[in-house]
């Protein structure tokens, strides 16, 4: 592609919205603060006593989740915690995205934001446009790194468990009221299915 322009005074113009807003037109479009916080997190991702901690803090949270009986992705890893919000909600059929419904009850117990990682995300036939079913019906719960502390994830617990004591309540999911041509995970509309 040629360039976009060759007048000196808009690539200035350009050049200086890219400072304000993306950082130096050096740096790929990351800011100063994120290339540190970038460096900070790769030289971190090799210290063994960090990965202690990390990791320490999923399995944290995986105990409290035995403890409930609430099943998850085994072993946990350094990232975060992937709930199998089928067994949570048995009755609720991969087409009603069991992982979407948990991950909306996460945000209306406690404010916890997290994503299904199952046949919402999977998304439909290329050919048939028929909802594919995935594999698991995951609610993944990312656990930031240098933010949450030990009450942070007991808050998460607590919701999980306040969640599958009450799951007997809710028995259907979400249907698609609109979705995009592509990335509808991230963009998609979805209302509760009536009784």
């Amino acid at each position: 592609v040629k360039d976009a322009t060759k007048n000196a005074e808009i690539i200035l113009k350009i050049k200086a919205n890219c400072i304000s807003f993306e950082g130096f037109t050096t740096y790929g479009g990351l800011s100063g603060r994120d290339l540190e916080a970038l460096a900070i997190g790769l030289l971190e991702g090799i210290d063994e006593n960090f990965l202690r901690y990390r990791i320490g803090q999923m399995e944290y949270l995986a105990a409290r989740l035995d403890d409930a009986g609430i099943v998850y992705q085994s072993p946990v890893g350094g990232h975060g915690v992937f709930v199998d919000a089928s067994k949570i909600f048995p009755n609720i059929p991969y087409h009603e995205y069991p992982g979407q419904v948990l991950a909306i009850e996460l945000y209306k117990e406690a404010g916890i934001r997290t994503c299904d990682i199952g046949s919402y995300m999977l998304g439909n036939d290329p050919d048939t446009n028929e909802q594919l079913k995935a594999d698991f019906e995951f609610t993944r719960l990312a656990i930031p790194r240098r933010v949450y502390t030990q009450a942070h994830i007991d808050i998460m617990a607590d919701a999980l468990i306040a969640i599958k004591e009450r799951a007997h309540e809710i028995q259907r999911g979400y249907q698609i009221t609109w979705e995009p041509p592509i990335l509808r995970h991230f963009q998609a509309s979805l209302e509760p299915i009536e009784k």
